[in-house]
Protein backbone atom coordinates (compact mmCIF):
# COMPACT_ATOMS: atom_id res chain seq x y z
CA UNK A 1 0.00 0.00 0.00
CA UNK A 2 1.27 3.59 0.05
CA UNK A 3 1.10 6.47 -2.74
CA UNK A 4 3.83 5.01 -4.72
CA UNK A 5 2.30 1.36 -4.98
CA UNK A 6 2.87 -0.12 -8.41
CA UNK A 7 6.41 1.88 -8.71
CA UNK A 8 9.37 -0.28 -8.85
CA UNK A 9 13.10 0.97 -8.14
CA UNK A 10 16.61 -1.00 -8.37
CA UNK A 11 18.99 0.33 -5.61
CA UNK A 12 21.91 -0.66 -5.91
CA UNK A 13 23.53 -0.99 -2.51
CA UNK A 14 25.41 2.11 -0.89
CA UNK A 15 25.59 3.60 2.37
CA UNK A 16 24.17 6.56 4.21
CA UNK A 17 21.81 8.84 1.58
CA UNK A 18 21.05 6.42 -0.93
CA UNK A 19 20.05 3.68 1.54
CA UNK A 20 18.09 6.60 3.39
CA UNK A 21 16.39 7.58 -0.36
CA UNK A 22 15.66 4.15 -0.79
CA UNK A 23 13.70 3.48 3.02
CA UNK A 24 11.64 6.52 2.15
CA UNK A 25 10.32 5.17 -1.23
CA UNK A 26 9.84 2.23 0.02
CA UNK A 27 7.55 3.48 3.20
CA UNK A 28 5.78 4.79 0.65
CA UNK A 29 4.89 1.58 -1.27
CA UNK A 30 7.48 1.69 -3.72
CA UNK A 31 8.18 -2.14 -4.57
CA UNK A 32 12.49 -1.48 -4.11
CA UNK A 33 14.61 -3.86 -4.82
CA UNK A 34 18.10 -3.96 -3.24
CA UNK A 35 21.20 -4.87 -5.01
CA UNK A 36 23.82 -6.35 -2.97
CA UNK A 37 27.39 -7.52 -3.69
CA UNK A 38 27.80 -10.86 -4.12
CA UNK A 39 30.25 -11.13 -1.79
CA UNK A 40 28.50 -9.47 1.03
CA UNK A 41 25.90 -12.45 1.02
CA UNK A 42 26.38 -14.68 4.36
CA UNK A 43 23.00 -17.00 4.43
CA UNK A 44 21.58 -16.64 8.15
CA UNK A 45 18.73 -17.24 10.05
CA UNK A 46 15.93 -15.44 8.12
CA UNK A 47 13.44 -15.00 10.82
CA UNK A 48 16.31 -12.74 12.74
CA UNK A 49 16.56 -9.58 10.31
CA UNK A 50 19.32 -7.27 10.53
CA UNK A 51 19.06 -4.57 12.78
CA UNK A 52 20.21 -2.23 10.64
CA UNK A 53 16.02 -0.69 10.01
CA UNK A 54 16.84 2.00 7.43
CA UNK A 55 16.98 -1.07 5.41
CA UNK A 56 14.06 -1.87 5.79
CA UNK A 57 10.95 -2.24 3.31
CA UNK A 58 12.87 -3.59 -0.04
CA UNK A 59 13.92 -7.10 -1.00
CA UNK A 60 17.53 -7.98 -1.78
CA UNK A 61 18.94 -9.84 -4.72
CA UNK A 62 22.90 -10.81 -4.47
CA UNK A 63 24.89 -9.81 -7.80
CA UNK A 64 28.62 -9.70 -8.93
CA UNK A 65 28.44 -6.58 -10.77
CA UNK A 66 31.70 -7.78 -12.06
CA UNK A 67 30.46 -10.59 -13.79
CA UNK A 68 28.27 -9.78 -17.33
CA UNK A 69 25.87 -11.89 -16.10
CA UNK A 70 25.37 -10.15 -13.11
CA UNK A 71 25.11 -7.17 -15.19
CA UNK A 72 22.86 -8.56 -17.52
CA UNK A 73 20.61 -9.79 -14.33
CA UNK A 74 20.42 -5.78 -13.34
CA UNK A 75 19.79 -4.80 -16.84
CA UNK A 76 16.78 -7.18 -16.83
CA UNK A 77 15.44 -5.52 -13.53
CA UNK A 78 15.90 -2.55 -15.28
CA UNK A 79 13.50 -3.11 -18.28
CA UNK A 80 10.61 -2.95 -16.08
CA UNK A 81 11.64 -0.17 -13.06
CA UNK A 82 10.60 3.26 -13.08
CA UNK A 83 14.01 3.96 -11.31
CA UNK A 84 17.27 2.96 -10.54
CA UNK A 85 19.42 5.13 -7.92
CA UNK A 86 23.29 4.23 -7.48
CA UNK A 87 25.80 6.33 -5.13
CA UNK A 88 29.14 5.53 -6.68
CA UNK A 89 31.67 7.87 -7.61
CA UNK A 90 31.30 9.85 -11.20
CA UNK A 91 32.22 7.00 -13.32
CA UNK A 92 32.22 4.23 -11.63
CA UNK A 93 28.42 2.92 -12.83
CA UNK A 94 29.65 3.53 -16.08
CA UNK A 95 32.82 1.56 -15.83
CA UNK A 96 30.17 -1.17 -14.77
CA UNK A 97 28.30 -1.27 -17.28
CA UNK A 98 24.96 0.27 -15.34
CA UNK A 99 25.47 3.81 -16.10
CA UNK A 100 22.95 5.86 -17.46
CA UNK A 101 23.25 5.94 -21.13
CA UNK A 102 23.05 1.94 -20.95
CA UNK A 103 20.07 2.04 -18.87
CA UNK A 104 18.15 4.38 -20.55
CA UNK A 105 18.82 2.53 -24.01
CA UNK A 106 17.04 -0.35 -22.39
CA UNK A 107 14.31 1.70 -20.55
CA UNK A 108 13.80 4.98 -21.71
CA UNK A 109 11.60 6.22 -19.38
CA UNK A 110 13.52 5.22 -16.53
CA UNK A 111 14.65 8.14 -13.94
CA UNK A 112 18.03 7.30 -13.18
CA UNK A 113 18.77 8.81 -9.88
CA UNK A 114 22.20 9.68 -8.25
CA UNK A 115 23.71 10.17 -5.42
CA UNK A 116 26.72 11.99 -4.00
CA UNK A 117 28.52 14.45 -2.04
CA UNK A 118 30.41 16.90 -4.54
CA UNK A 119 27.79 15.98 -7.41
CA UNK A 120 28.59 14.52 -11.03
CA UNK A 121 31.29 17.44 -12.12
CA UNK A 122 33.01 20.21 -10.59
CA UNK A 123 36.85 20.78 -8.56
CA UNK A 124 35.55 18.38 -5.99
CA UNK A 125 33.58 16.01 -7.80
CA UNK A 126 35.96 12.91 -8.26
CA UNK A 127 37.73 13.50 -4.27
CA UNK A 128 36.21 11.65 -1.21
CA UNK A 129 34.27 13.17 1.47
CA UNK A 130 31.71 12.94 4.04
CA UNK A 131 28.34 14.78 5.80
CA UNK A 132 30.97 17.01 8.17
CA UNK A 133 32.48 18.35 4.44
CA UNK A 134 29.60 18.91 2.37
CA UNK A 135 27.42 21.11 5.12
CA UNK A 136 31.08 22.77 5.51
CA UNK A 137 31.50 23.57 1.73
CA UNK A 138 27.45 24.47 1.44
CA UNK A 139 27.69 27.51 3.86
CA UNK A 140 25.38 25.29 6.50
CA UNK A 141 27.89 24.14 9.11
CA UNK A 142 29.61 27.27 9.91
CA UNK A 143 26.45 29.03 11.16
CA UNK A 144 25.89 26.58 13.67
CA UNK A 145 27.22 26.67 16.91
CA UNK A 146 27.28 29.12 20.26
CA UNK A 147 29.03 32.58 20.04
CA UNK A 148 32.50 32.37 20.36
CA UNK A 149 33.12 28.30 20.21
CA UNK A 150 33.66 26.28 17.44
CA UNK A 151 30.64 25.23 14.46
CA UNK A 152 29.42 22.09 15.51
CA UNK A 153 28.48 19.19 13.38
CA UNK A 154 24.25 18.57 13.16
CA UNK A 155 25.01 14.67 13.28
CA UNK A 156 24.62 13.54 9.67
CA UNK A 157 21.13 14.77 8.94
CA UNK A 158 21.89 18.13 7.12
CA UNK A 159 23.83 16.62 4.53
CA UNK A 160 23.02 12.78 4.30
CA UNK A 161 20.10 12.82 5.12
CA UNK A 162 17.80 15.45 4.38
CA UNK A 163 20.56 16.98 1.79
CA UNK A 164 21.55 14.05 0.32
CA UNK A 165 18.78 10.94 0.53
CA UNK A 166 15.61 12.67 0.86
CA UNK A 167 16.42 15.21 -2.25
CA UNK A 168 16.73 12.42 -4.41
CA UNK A 169 13.39 10.85 -2.95
CA UNK A 170 12.13 13.70 -4.08
CA UNK A 171 14.08 14.25 -7.37
CA UNK A 172 12.94 10.46 -7.94
CA UNK A 173 9.30 11.12 -7.39
CA UNK A 174 9.76 14.27 -9.87
CA UNK A 175 11.63 12.39 -12.79
CA UNK A 176 8.89 9.63 -12.45
CA UNK A 177 6.14 12.48 -12.50
CA UNK A 178 7.74 13.83 -15.38
CA UNK A 179 8.34 10.69 -17.67
CA UNK A 180 4.86 9.39 -17.56
CA UNK A 181 3.53 12.63 -19.20
CA UNK A 182 6.40 12.93 -21.38
CA UNK A 183 7.48 9.13 -22.02
CA UNK A 184 11.17 10.16 -21.69
CA UNK A 185 13.61 9.16 -18.54
CA UNK A 186 16.48 11.37 -17.62
CA UNK A 187 19.00 11.48 -14.88
CA UNK A 188 18.38 13.05 -11.20
CA UNK A 189 21.96 14.35 -10.07
CA UNK A 190 21.34 14.68 -6.27
CA UNK A 191 24.62 16.09 -4.81
CA UNK A 192 24.51 16.78 -1.08
CA UNK A 193 26.24 19.95 -1.37
CA UNK A 194 23.86 21.36 -3.13
CA UNK A 195 20.88 20.14 -1.50
CA UNK A 196 22.35 21.45 1.86
CA UNK A 197 22.69 24.71 0.45
CA UNK A 198 18.98 24.43 -0.67
CA UNK A 199 18.03 24.09 2.64
CA UNK A 200 19.83 26.86 4.01
CA UNK A 201 17.54 29.52 1.46
CA UNK A 202 15.56 30.51 5.05
CA UNK A 203 18.95 32.13 5.78
CA UNK A 204 20.56 33.62 2.46
CA UNK A 205 17.13 35.57 2.77
CA UNK A 206 17.33 36.68 6.30
CA UNK A 207 20.77 37.69 5.71
CA UNK A 208 19.83 39.83 2.19
CA UNK A 209 17.22 41.60 4.71
CA UNK A 210 20.17 42.48 6.94
CA UNK A 211 18.44 40.76 10.03
CA UNK A 212 20.85 37.89 10.01
CA UNK A 213 24.72 38.33 11.32
CA UNK A 214 27.38 36.43 10.00
CA UNK A 215 28.75 36.04 14.00
CA UNK A 216 27.41 32.61 15.03
CA UNK A 217 25.68 32.20 18.20
CA UNK A 218 23.95 35.94 18.04
CA UNK A 219 20.58 35.68 15.83
CA UNK A 220 17.34 34.78 16.73
CA UNK A 221 17.06 31.18 15.76
CA UNK A 222 21.12 30.15 16.30
CA UNK A 223 20.82 30.67 20.37
CA UNK A 224 21.54 33.47 20.50
CA UNK A 225 18.23 34.65 21.79
CA UNK A 226 17.45 33.76 25.17
CA UNK A 227 13.66 33.54 24.36
CA UNK A 228 14.93 30.88 21.98
CA UNK A 229 17.16 28.00 23.13
CA UNK A 230 17.58 24.60 25.63
CA UNK A 231 18.20 25.38 29.21
CA UNK A 232 19.53 22.84 31.95
CA UNK A 233 17.62 21.39 34.23
CA UNK A 234 18.27 20.86 38.60
CA UNK A 235 18.53 17.16 37.15
CA UNK A 236 21.06 17.78 34.13
CA UNK A 237 18.54 17.18 32.04
CA UNK A 238 17.08 19.50 29.19
CA UNK A 239 14.46 21.61 28.15
CA UNK A 240 13.69 23.57 24.57
CA UNK A 241 12.54 27.12 24.49
CA UNK A 242 10.97 28.98 21.10
CA UNK A 243 8.96 31.98 22.29
CA UNK A 244 9.56 33.92 19.36
CA UNK A 245 6.04 35.53 18.98
CA UNK A 246 5.00 38.21 21.41
CA UNK A 247 2.26 36.06 22.65
CA UNK A 248 4.12 33.01 23.20
CA UNK A 249 7.06 35.37 24.90
CA UNK A 250 4.16 36.80 27.31
CA UNK A 251 3.06 33.07 27.98
CA UNK A 252 6.39 32.55 28.93
CA UNK A 253 6.69 35.55 30.90
CA UNK A 254 3.33 34.18 32.98
CA UNK A 255 4.67 31.14 33.61
CA UNK A 256 8.14 31.87 34.97
CA UNK A 257 7.12 35.25 36.64
CA UNK A 258 9.20 37.22 34.49
CA UNK A 259 7.54 40.56 35.94
CA UNK A 260 10.21 42.69 35.97
CA UNK A 261 10.59 45.90 33.11
CA UNK A 262 14.18 44.34 32.11
CA UNK A 263 12.36 41.16 30.47
CA UNK A 264 10.02 43.65 28.48
CA UNK A 265 12.43 44.75 25.84
CA UNK A 266 12.75 41.35 24.11
CA UNK A 267 14.22 42.33 20.92
CA UNK A 268 17.06 44.65 22.20
CA UNK A 269 19.89 42.24 20.95
CA UNK A 270 22.30 43.75 23.91
CA UNK A 271 20.39 42.29 26.11
CA UNK A 272 20.24 39.17 24.97
CA UNK A 273 23.29 37.44 26.88
CA UNK A 274 22.35 38.97 29.97
CA UNK A 275 18.71 37.87 30.36
CA UNK A 276 20.01 34.05 29.13
CA UNK A 277 22.02 34.44 31.80
CA UNK A 278 19.14 34.78 34.01
CA UNK A 279 16.92 32.57 32.19
CA UNK A 280 19.41 29.51 32.56
CA UNK A 281 19.60 30.12 36.48
CA UNK A 282 15.55 29.88 36.61
CA UNK A 283 15.67 26.74 35.06
CA UNK A 284 18.06 25.31 37.23
CA UNK A 285 15.84 25.89 39.67
CA UNK A 286 13.62 22.72 38.84
CA UNK A 287 13.55 19.45 37.44
CA UNK A 288 12.79 18.80 33.55
CA UNK A 289 9.53 17.25 34.95
CA UNK A 290 8.67 19.74 37.12
CA UNK A 291 9.32 22.22 34.18
CA UNK A 292 7.18 19.84 31.96
CA UNK A 293 4.18 19.84 34.71
CA UNK A 294 4.13 23.72 34.96
CA UNK A 295 5.13 24.73 30.76
CA UNK A 296 3.97 21.43 28.89
CA UNK A 297 0.63 22.37 27.10
CA UNK A 298 0.84 25.74 27.05
CA UNK A 299 1.61 28.14 24.45
CA UNK A 300 5.14 29.00 25.64
CA UNK A 301 6.40 27.09 22.49
CA UNK A 302 8.01 24.24 25.17
CA UNK A 303 8.83 21.08 24.88
CA UNK A 304 11.47 18.78 27.03
CA UNK A 305 14.82 17.41 25.06
CA UNK A 306 14.11 13.98 25.32
CA UNK A 307 16.90 11.10 24.69
CA UNK A 308 16.50 8.73 21.52
CA UNK A 309 14.96 6.13 24.14
CA UNK A 310 12.63 8.54 25.96
CA UNK A 311 11.25 9.73 22.39
CA UNK A 312 8.88 6.47 21.93
CA UNK A 313 7.57 6.83 25.38
CA UNK A 314 5.98 10.22 25.17
CA UNK A 315 2.41 10.52 25.27
CA UNK A 316 2.05 13.09 22.43
CA UNK A 317 4.64 10.77 20.14
CA UNK A 318 2.58 7.46 21.47
CA UNK A 319 -0.98 9.07 20.48
CA UNK A 320 0.16 9.74 16.87
CA UNK A 321 2.08 6.61 16.15
CA UNK A 322 5.40 8.33 15.76
CA UNK A 323 7.62 5.13 16.52
CA UNK A 324 6.22 1.58 15.74
CA UNK A 325 8.31 -1.56 16.80
CA UNK A 326 8.88 -4.11 13.86
CA UNK A 327 10.59 -7.44 14.51
CA UNK A 328 11.40 -6.43 17.51
CA UNK A 329 12.98 -3.35 16.96
CA UNK A 330 11.58 0.55 17.80
CA UNK A 331 11.74 2.59 14.97
CA UNK A 332 10.29 6.11 13.33
CA UNK A 333 7.42 5.48 11.63
CA UNK A 334 7.12 6.51 8.02
CA UNK A 335 6.37 9.95 7.67
CA UNK A 336 4.65 11.66 6.20
CA UNK A 337 0.89 10.14 6.91
CA UNK A 338 -1.83 10.53 3.90
CA UNK A 339 -5.44 10.37 4.25
CA UNK A 340 -6.52 7.42 2.08
CA UNK A 341 -3.38 5.61 0.24
CA UNK A 342 -1.47 5.80 4.14
CA UNK A 343 2.31 4.52 4.00
CA UNK A 344 3.51 1.26 6.04
CA UNK A 345 6.81 -0.51 6.84
CA UNK A 346 6.42 -3.33 4.10
CA UNK A 347 8.94 -5.65 5.54
CA UNK A 348 11.81 -5.63 8.09
CA UNK A 349 15.23 -5.50 6.42
CA UNK A 350 16.35 -8.32 4.17
CA UNK A 351 19.80 -10.29 4.75
CA UNK A 352 21.48 -9.68 1.90
CA UNK A 353 20.47 -11.72 -1.36
CA UNK A 354 17.92 -12.95 0.83
CA UNK A 355 15.38 -12.66 -2.15
CA UNK A 356 17.56 -13.57 -5.56
CA UNK A 357 15.85 -16.14 -6.44
CA UNK A 358 12.28 -14.37 -6.02
CA UNK A 359 13.36 -11.67 -7.69
CA UNK A 360 14.80 -13.20 -10.55
CA UNK A 361 11.84 -15.17 -11.44
CA UNK A 362 9.90 -11.64 -11.23
CA UNK A 363 12.12 -10.49 -13.91
CA UNK A 364 11.82 -14.02 -15.74
CA UNK A 365 14.62 -16.29 -14.84
CA UNK A 366 13.89 -19.37 -15.37
CA UNK A 367 15.09 -22.16 -12.99
CA UNK A 368 17.56 -23.42 -15.62
CA UNK A 369 18.97 -19.45 -15.71
CA UNK A 370 19.36 -18.91 -12.66
CA UNK A 371 20.96 -22.23 -11.54
CA UNK A 372 23.65 -21.55 -14.15
CA UNK A 373 24.50 -17.70 -12.83
CA UNK A 374 24.06 -19.03 -9.17
CA UNK A 375 26.59 -21.76 -10.03
CA UNK A 376 29.09 -19.04 -12.12
CA UNK A 377 28.75 -16.38 -9.16
CA UNK A 378 27.17 -14.21 -10.72
CA UNK A 379 24.27 -14.46 -7.81
CA UNK A 380 24.35 -15.24 -4.55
Amino acid sequence: MGPLAGVKIIEIAGIGPGPFCAMMLADMGADVIRVDRAGHVRGGDISVPPADVMNRGRRSIGVDLKSPEGVEAVMRMVDSADGLIEGFRPGVAERLGIGPDECLARNPTLAYGRMTGWGQDGPYAHTAGHDINYIALAGALEPMGRQGEAPVPPLNLVGDFGGGGMMLAYGMVCAILEARSSGHGQVVDAAMVDGAAALMTFFHGFRAMGIWSDERGTNLLDTGAYFYDVYETSDGKYVSIGSIEPQFYAELRAKLQLDDPEWDAQMSRSEWPALKEKLGAIFLTRSRDEWCELIEGSDVCFAPVLTMAEAPEHPHNKARGTFTEVAGVVQPRPAPRFSRTDSSIQRPPPHAGQHTDEVLADCGFDEHEVAEMRESGAVA
